[in-house]
């Protein structure tokens, strides 16, 4: 039994099965480096991809918020693309302007509370309004990020095209 020098795999011939390249008169029976009793050649070593794919990190870059968006401007491979920094530079502005909308409905909600029953019904339906809205949002952003998308949106996105 003899093994491709190119890919490391069982030869049964003169030609390699699996990467089709021509292998040496050690493939004959008989002959060879198998009737010398040297041991086979390892596989050849595969060569792994660094990092992961662009689309998979700018859908990453909005799962966490802020957190995942500045990491991936800190990451190295990831932080020279543009289409990444762009993704995370939306996600860190979008997330910025969620917490300052949470704000803004809780100060709402703390004036409508002396009204006995409609402030506080006002209140949960735009706390539940607003956190659907980013829910969508945040799924949205995702969504189109990994399917190579570049959805600018309305305020933030032209900010982060300008840091991207």
């Amino acid at each position: 039994m003899a093994f491709c020098p190119n890919c490391g795999a069982e030869v049964q011939g003169r030609f390699c099965a699996k990467c089709g390249s021509p292998v040496a008169a050690a493939a004959e029976p008989g002959g060879g480096a198998q009737a010398s009793g040297a041991i086979p050649p390892p596989p050849a070593a595969q060569t792994a991809q660094a990092g992961m794919a662009d689309n998979m990190a700018a859908a990453l870059c909005y799962l966490l918020g802020v957190l995942t968006g500045i990491l991936f401007l800190v990451l190295e491979p990831y932080s020279r693309n543009k289409t990444i920094r762009f993704h995370a530079f939306q996600s860190i502005f979008v997330w910025v302007g969620a917490l300052a909308a949470w704000i803004a409905v809780t100060i709402i909600s703390i004036i409508l509370s002396p009204i006995p029953f409609a402030g506080f019904m006002i209140s949960v339906v735009l706390h539940f309004g607003l956190g659907l809205g980013l829910f969508i949002l945040w799924l949205m952003l995702m969504y189109k990020a990994y399917n190579n998308e570049r959805w600018v949106l309305p305020v933030v996105g032209p900010l982060a095209e300008k840091q991207a």
